[in-house]
């Protein structure tokens, strides 16, 4: 492939050079650069002289990809890495890959980069897809894909440690034009979310008679009194837990939260009393077909009971999922004959709404189930 260059909205992206290798060592110091790709750690000299002496030279003669150095326009810095990361020339497509450097970051480089790159392989290739992948949690790289005009379309396993990524696609025609600021731009519903759901799961507070609750994600240290409180007749009688409940269960519920807050679908969060001790979890699950839209399960441990723990956690939950998340609605669900948990729903503020004819799924088989709904001014 003969070296090319793209200048397009006050960027250069060009062909790696031997002079680059130390902006590229400082950039590959940066944690979330180690965290989301695959370069060695730790990150030395020679890697950074490896990578932009030989590795994308070669890759260009082969013609199996397309890396670019991203620089600034005008003054040529290194600004990050965009390119083919792979390329199918008989398939017409290609892998879309980027970073970067932290020094560079919020001036929305990479999305102008990628719309760049894009650009390129429909008109100058002829390719007509490109691919995107990035590991599940990866907010701020998927936000990217989204700006860029990538639709993203689901989730695949990746190859080692049990993990999973995010895929999406874009086609010719689907770029926005420079200056535009095209999907989840800034102020946008997925923007919002991507800040949130790109961090550590926050811890909220709510307070009761007996003094503070903590809703915190669940730690190892629960998992016993998960389990004591799993096991017990009335959580089994109302909820989908296992029965008999296993330590293995509670051990897949603690992956399960820390999966889904990475994929930005779920918070689970476990109730802990003022004493820390684990009381009972509350889960805000985010509708996949309406962004606006969320609903909450719960259950409380036998000993946490009659104190109030519940609606003032529900409470909490609610005001945070109104405020930061951005949602409009929150729905609750409960076997009919579940008093417990729709007095903690009421107090909480949710309007129970009616009765679904064999609402919810239980045990092998469907059953009646109130149903209420919690507005962001329910909790004003």
């Amino acid at each position: 492939m003969e070296p090319v260059e793209i200048v397009e909205d006050g960027l250069l992206l060009r062909r790696w050079r031997a002079t680059d290798a130390d902006a590229v060592h400082r950039a590959g110091q940066d944690p979330d650069i180690q965290r989301w790709t695959n370069v060695p750690r730790p990150y030395l000299p020679e890697h950074a002289r490896g990578f932009v002496a030989a590795s994308s030279d070669q890759l260009r003669a082969e013609g199996g990809a397309a890396p670019f150095a991203v620089c600034d326009a005008a003054t040529g810095d290194v600004l990050g890495s965009c390119g083919l990361v792979t390329l199918d020339r008989a398939g017409r497509t290609g892998e879309i890959g980027y970073w970067t450097a932290p020094w560079a970051r919020g001036r929305g480089v990479a999305v102008r980069a990628t719309r760049a790159v894009t650009r390129w392989a429909f008109d100058a290739l002829g390719l007509r897809q490109v691919i995107w992948r990035a590991e599940t949690g990866n907010h701020a790289a998927r936000l990217v894909a989204l700006r860029a005009g990538f639709r993203v379309e689901g989730r695949l396993r990746l190859g080692d440690e049990g993990r999973d990524g995010w895929i999406g696609s874009l086609r010719p025609g689907e770029v926005p034009a420079p200056g535009e600021t095209g999907p989840a731009g800034p102020g946008t519903l997925d923007a919002r979310r991507a800040a949130v759901f790109g961090r550590p799961q926050p811890t909220l507070f709510a307070t009761v008679q007996a003094g503070e609750l903590r809703l915190r994600p669940l730690e190892e240290r629960d998992l016993d009194d998960v389990v004591d409180a799993c096991r017990d007749p009335e959580t089994t009688r109302w909820t989908t837990v296992p029965d008999p409940y296993q330590r293995a269960d509670a051990e897949w519920y603690l992956g399960y939260g820390r999966s889904t807050w990475a994929g930005g679908t779920n918070a689970c969060f476990a109730i802990a009393d003022p004493g820390d001790r684990f009381a009972g979890t509350v889960d805000l699950r985010l509708s996949p077909t309406d962004p606006l839209l969320a609903d909450v399960g719960y259950f409380t441990a036998a000993r946490a009971r009659g104190r109030g723990f519940m609606p003032a956690a529900l409470t909490a939950l609610g005001t945070w999922g109104f405020a930061t998340l951005g949602l409009a609605r929150i729905e609750w669900r409960a076997h009919v004959g579940n008093t417990a948990s729709r007095r903690a729903a009421e107090k909480a503020g949710f309007t129970v709404e009616g009765t679904v004819r064999g609402g919810v799924p239980h045990r092998g088989e469907r059953v009646d189930a109130w149903i209420g709904g919690l507005l962001a001014e329910d909790v004003a």
